[in-house]
């Protein structure tokens, strides 16, 4: 069943819609994410949802400031090799020993960050450190949120191999700009136990890159529908002139695309809310209800419970 977005802003669902583009998907997922936890933990994360939402960019600003950051986020596929998708080792350790650790901290490791970060989520949850349990999970779900992106799993990442420069922000960013108030966020996901999270993240990879085809192809397809003037327009930003798609081209292009772009933002938060709770469980599934400042009251418990009917 298909739910509007304007209709979820009567229960606090979506408070993310005037932010940056990126940002904002970002932002959509980590939230989606707490309604489908189970009741064992989603109280800690529905009264942390704030931050949570918040600091869910933190790892995109983080880029500035250290220059370890960037290749974090995505794997260039095509550097390691024909069908890599399908042939990269799961593990960390056995692609240094095939690859080196220069070469994967040079052109992408997110598959491997991810599981890095995970653990490190478990170790919180051990701990009982509310601090910490909060920081990795912000960033788990931003980085699982990227891995969701086709452009992320390839060298092709902003069309600028194949003169289609600027389909990065085209994808992830300027159509769901124009498209979020009509997308489904309703699923019948719920939390699961993933017995084995390195074959979860890279199934999650082998598809973001296999949707890489269909991501050029439309755009190309689209393109024959307009002219340059048409298809693009030119700011300046900063004082310099930025040349970027039109948003009637993005329309066009987002009904070529078809579901897709609403699909990954739902599978996103859906492996979102499968980390955070195989962390957790593989922490000894600690009791969080002490570790908030405020109480769970019954009101909550009624949005939560309105809210998960809803996404």
């Amino acid at each position: 069943m298909k739910r509007r977005f304007f209709g979820l802003l009567l229960i606090p669902i979506v408070i993310v819609l005037f932010c940056s583009w990126g940002f904002l998907v970002h932002r959509t997922v980590n939230q989606l994410a707490i309604y489908k936890l189970p009741k064992s933990i989603q109280p800690f994360f529905y009264r942390h949802m704030d931050y949570l939402v918040e600091n869910s960019t933190r790892p995109d600003t983080r880029r500035n400031t250290d220059s370890m950051e960037a290749t974090r986020h995505f794997i260039d596929l095509e550097v390691y090799g024909d069908s890599a998708a399908w042939k990269m080792p799961a593990k960390w350790e056995d692609a240094v020993k095939i690859f080196s650790e220069d070469t994967l901290l040079k052109y992408g490791y997110e598959p491997y960050h991810i599981i890095t970060i995970k653990n490190k989520l478990t170790q919180a949850f051990r701990m009982r450190n509310k601090d910490s349990i909060l920081f990795y999970a912000a960033d788990l779900g931003h980085y699982i949120g990227d891995a969701n992106v086709p452009l992320h799993t390839t060298l092709n990442y902003d069309g600028q191999l194949t003169d289609q420069k600027g389909l990065h922000s085209l994808w992830e960013s300027m159509v769901p700009e124009i498209e979020l108030d009509q997308y489904s966020l309703y699923s019948r996901h719920n939390a699961t136990y993933l017995a084995d999270p390195e074959a979860a993240i890279w199934k999650v990879i082998r598809w973001s890159y296999t949707l890489t085809k269909d991501v050029f192809e439309q755009e190309t397809a689209a393109s024959k529908d307009f002219t340059d003037s048409t298809k693009y327009r030119t700011q300046v930003r900063n004082g310099r002139t930025v040349k970027s798609y039109t948003s009637a081209f993005a329309k066009a292009y987002s009904k070529r695309l078809g579901k897709t772009i609403n699909e990954q933002l739902l599978s996103s938060s859906n492996l979102i809310a499968d980390f955070w709770y195989t962390a957790w469980v593989d922490a000894g599934k600690p009791d969080l209800s002490d570790l908030s400042s405020t109480p769970f009251m019954k009101e909550d418990k009624k949005i939560l419970k309105i809210g998960r009917a809803h996404v």
